[in-house]
Parts: structure tokens; C-alpha cells; sequence
């Protein structure tokens, strides 16, 4: 499967030093006689963590009913390299972006693509996963090419890296757009014949192909697509977002980043 991460040299870039920052849901400040070791290595806080439901292989819940993914074992990493404690709330795309920026969440990290109009209500981090876009049909059908869909319906997902591409070559293609609020109904849509292919991020559709999904990506249907990243609501937790960004770099550094994508990816 494909995957591209990204380079070492993001490691000096990140790591900076901690920026003051505050959560309404955080638990109440480490005393003062706590050790300079661990006053380095983290706060000791608890934040609340939103997260997508169905997103696999960047959220889901596996056969034996724990919720997994590259997503989760990431923020859980980084969290254990930089001494604070999470509560993931799996929420579903859309609450999980409400609930960060309404309070109720500290951050989210739900395959969650850096685009400037986000930009505008979250702050993110550094990137931390490069995901092109693909198109996937039905197995069997005929269908090959953007020309193809002329005509036709295609599905999305709302709110998505896959369904802005969808929606910048809609016109273009000639075809008209079916939005979804989640990727396996989604799927099941163009399973069914009642549209014609779906658009998703290429490590997501992949995935789920690999696990049995009857879909197919027609060869050179996978153009560029946006990176993900870890957010917090503008100008809030600014101390968070700076320990994922020093988390990031010291699992990268030190293995764990490659470890966690290469157990969903191979």
C-alpha cells in the first residue's frame, strides 16, 4: 500500500520549546516539587481528544471491539513521550470538529487535511501524513476514467480531502455529487449501482479494498491530495499543539511513527 511520510528533517523543525497555553478541560496544574525530568517531558494534564468514528485505517473499531487505528496510536504515542494523559472521544468527523471549536474538546485527530479555510477557525501542527486522492468503482465495472462518469452520480464524503476534488472536477466531467456522512455507506452506495465511483483519500480506500471491500481503483484515477494534521481551535491550547509537534518529531526520530503506519499499511 502506499504511503509517504515525512522526512527526518522535520525533527530539528519541531523541536521547539513548550508555549504557555491553557483547556478549560484540563486537570489542575502539577505541583511545584514535581522533578525537573518530568516538568521537561510534560505537563502530566488531561486533554480531550476528538476523533472521526469510521475511518479506517486512521480510526476504527477492530474484531475485537477495541477502537484502533494510525490516528490513535499516534496522539497515544505522543502523549506517552510528552507525560500527558488524553481522553479520546470518537465522535464522528463533523462533532468531532464542533466539539473543538465549541470547548468541549481539546483538539482532534481524525485524518483531518490542513486547508486554508481551516485554517481560519483551527490551528494545526505540523503535518503528519501525506494523503493523495483516488476514485474507486465497483469491482467489475467499466468504468476507467473521469470521461467515463459523464452523466452519472458520483458519492463523497462530506467535509473531505475526496469530495472537494470531486466537487473541483464536477463540471468539468460533466457528473453530479451524492454527499455521505460516512465512508461505509459511502461505499456501499457504489457497491450497489446506485453511484457510479466514490472519491477518498488513497491510504483510506486502500485499506478498505484490502479488507474485502468490492471496489477497485481504475489505473491513474490517484492524483494529489492535501496533508493531515492534528488541530486545535485558533488560538487555543497552544501548549498542546506544541507537545504533539515535539511528540511528533521524537517518534519519527526514534522509529515509532514508521512502526504505527507500517502496522495498517502492510
Amino acid at each position: 500500500m502506499k504511503k509517504k511520510l515525512l522526512s527526518l528533517s522535520l525533527v530539528a523543525v519541531m523541536a521547539l520549546g513548550v508555549l504557555a497555553g491553557c483547556s478549560s478541560s484540563k486537570t489542575e496544574e502539577k505541583p511545584a516539587e514535581e522533578t525537573e525530568a518530568e516538568t521537561v517531558e510534560g505537563t502530566g494534564e488531561k486533554y480531550i481528544i476528538a476523533t472521526d468514528t469510521v475511518f479506517p485505517p486512521f480510526e476504527f473499531t477492530n474484531e475485537g471491539g477495541e477502537f484502533v487505528g494510525i490516528d490513535v496510536d499516534i496522539i497515544n504515542a505522543i502523549a506517552e513521550d510528552q507525560g500527558f494523559e488524553i481522553e479520546l472521544q470518537s465522535l464522528g468527523f463533523d462533532a468531532a470538529l464542533l466539539a473543538v471549536q465549541t470547548g468541549q474538546a481539546d483538539g482532534v485527530i481524525a485524518g483531518m487535511s490542513i486547508t486554508d479555510e481551516r485554517k481560519e477557525i483551527f490551528d494545526f501542527s505540523e503535518p503528519y501524513f501525506d494523503a493523495d486522492v483516488t476514485m474507486a468503482v465497483a469491482a467489475g465495472s467499466d468504468i476507467a476514467t473521469y470521461e467515463d462518469l459523464a452523466g452519472k452520480t458520483v458519492a463523497v464524503k462530506t467535509a473531505t480531502n475526496g469530495a472537494d476534488y470531486a466537487k473541483s472536477i464536477a463540471d468539468q466531467y460533466g457528473f453530479s455529487i451524492v454527499e455521505f456522512k460516512d465512508s461505509p455507506t459511502m461505499y456501499q452506495d457504489v457497491i450497489a449501482g446506485n453511484t457510479a465511483a466514490c472519491f477518498e483519500d488513497y491510504p483510506v480506500m486502500a485499506f478498505n479494498i484490502q479488507q474485502g471491500a468490492g471496489l477497485q481503483i481504475p489505473e491513474g484515477m490517484t492524483a494529489a491530495g492535501t496533508q493531515y494534521g492534528f488541530a486545535v481551535a485558533k488560538g487555543e491550547n497552544a501548549e498542546l499543539l506544541e507537545m504533539f509537534n515535539t511528540g511528533l518529531a521524537n517518534i519519527i526520530a526514534n522509529g515509532k511513527f514508521d512502526e504505527i503506519v507500517d502496522t495498517y499499511t502492510k
